[in-house]
């Protein structure tokens, strides 16, 4: 029997996912230990609105033994310019999905989490016809993304002060 479960996560999780977010970005050194509540409440805020209207899409998984939130991810969608598609004769109209806030407790991490999750939410893009899928990857996440076939790209950031 497995040791979690993975499911769509709904409007009662957004505490969770939201402070998934916040230990995301302090695990990655990314975020000042006094930033934290700020940003999962920032970001509680964000979702209670984006979830339910389907611009922000999410999965949890819960442990079999007890129902505890270990783990999460999510899909942003949003709009994108008509562009040229991976073909000549073909265009890519969008939405596009960037994949954010993939996130396993410590404790939880290594055990297939992470790929069960991001299965689920590849599974569903494309059941909705969503081909361009984009990501950053932590380096400790890269390993997992290219092994689900993605891909580097040319992408470039502008950090302006």
């Amino acid at each position: 029997m497995p040791a979690f479960v993975v499911r769509k996560a709904t409007v009662a999780d957004i505490e969770a996912l939201a402070g998934h977010r916040a230990a995301m970005f302090r695990d990655m050194g990314d975020l000042a230990p006094d930033q934290e509540a700020a940003l999962a409440g920032a970001t509680a805020t964000y979702l209670r609105d984006a979830l339910p209207r389907g611009e922000y899409l999410a999965w949890v998984a819960e442990s079999a033994g007890e129902p505890e939130i270990i783990a999460g991810a999510g899909a942003q969608l949003r709009p994108i310019l008509p562009r040229p598609g991976s073909t000549e004769r073909e265009l890519e109209l969008g939405p596009e999905a960037i994949i954010l806030n993939v996130y396993v407790q410590r404790k939880w991490r290594r055990q297939g989490i992470a790929e069960a999750l991001m299965r689920e939410l590849l599974d569903d893009l494309a059941g909705r016809g969503i081909r361009r899928i984009v990501l950053h990857a932590s380096p400790d996440g890269r390993r997992l993304y290219e092994r689900m076939g993605f891909e580097a790209t040319n992408e470039m950031r502008l950090r302006s002060q």
